[in-house]
């Protein structure tokens, strides 16, 4: 019997059920992975400012990059998305911690790792900001960008969507609480005005359990077709759910 003609469950809906485990399966493997055990910036002078969707509309750059590498207490990071103000160059230098910079630190941000960060630009360097002897451990370059710790000034970006300290009333000084991925093109419009905070607040909301329940009752279902569904799978490398 041809695979379109199957009773019980067509081979593109079994494809679909495939593609959805495979989606929740990430999702929750996320949200596993997303905790932060330590607080960052804690023990600084600093007051919390708020969660990212309150500080980052009043800072100067809100930019999707990529970690190139790492130097002394600054990261260069190539530009993917531009979601506040504007940018032109090929990459651009972030300075961290250093003295009592209420900043994190630079080994915070691994090379080959992709943020979201809410940036404010130097507009000029304080007396004692740049030391001849420790050139790559300094307050940072007049035109260059800081990112500060006393917020939820940055997002961890996987695949194309964030975690982090997002919404209000997520730990102060917690940038990986516990939430539910929000999608990168939700985050571009809520900067641009589109989206309220509101919709990031229902988004963020953790469902750990429901996605358990969800993905052990799809595998179930799967479980349950196989004697209907032609095996030709794996000519059209779709996986095949795993046995009983």
């Amino acid at each position: 019997m041809g695979c379109c003609f199957t009773p019980k469950l067509r081979c593109t809906d079994r494809r679909h059920i495939q593609t959805l485990l495979v989606g929740l399966t990430l999702s929750a493997m996320s949200l596993s992975a997303s905790a932060q055990p330590d607080a960052t910036g804690a023990d600084c002078s600093c007051l919390w400012e708020g969660s990212f969707s309150e500080v980052a509309p009043e800072t100067d750059l809100v930019i999707l990059g990529k970690v190139q590498t790492i130097k002394g207490n600054a990261v260069d990071l190539v530009p993917e998305r531009i979601l506040k103000g504007t940018f032109w160059l090929d990459s651009l230098r972030v300075w961290m911690q250093a003295r009592d910079y209420c900043r994190p630190p630079a080994a915070d941000f691994p090379p080959g790792s992709r943020w979201v960060m809410a940036l404010s630009q130097i507009s000029e360097v304080p007396e004692d900001g740049f030391d001849p002897f420790t050139p790559n451990e300094s307050f940072g370059r007049k035109e260059d960008y800081v990112l500060s710790s006393c917020g939820g000034y940055w997002l961890r970006v996987n695949g194309n969507t964030v975690t982090g300290n997002l919404v209000p009333k997520m730990p102060r000084f917690y940038h990986q609480p516990d939430m539910s991925p929000v999608l990168i093109d939700l985050i571009a419009g809520f900067m641009s005005g589109a989206v309220p905070r509101e919709a990031l607040v229902e988004a963020s909301r953790e469902r750990p359990e429901e996605v358990d329940a969800l993905i052990l009752d799809t595998r179930s279902f799967l479980r349950g077709q196989e004697g209907w569904i032609p095996d030709d799978d794996a000519e059209k490398n779709i996986p095949a759910p795993d046995s009983p």
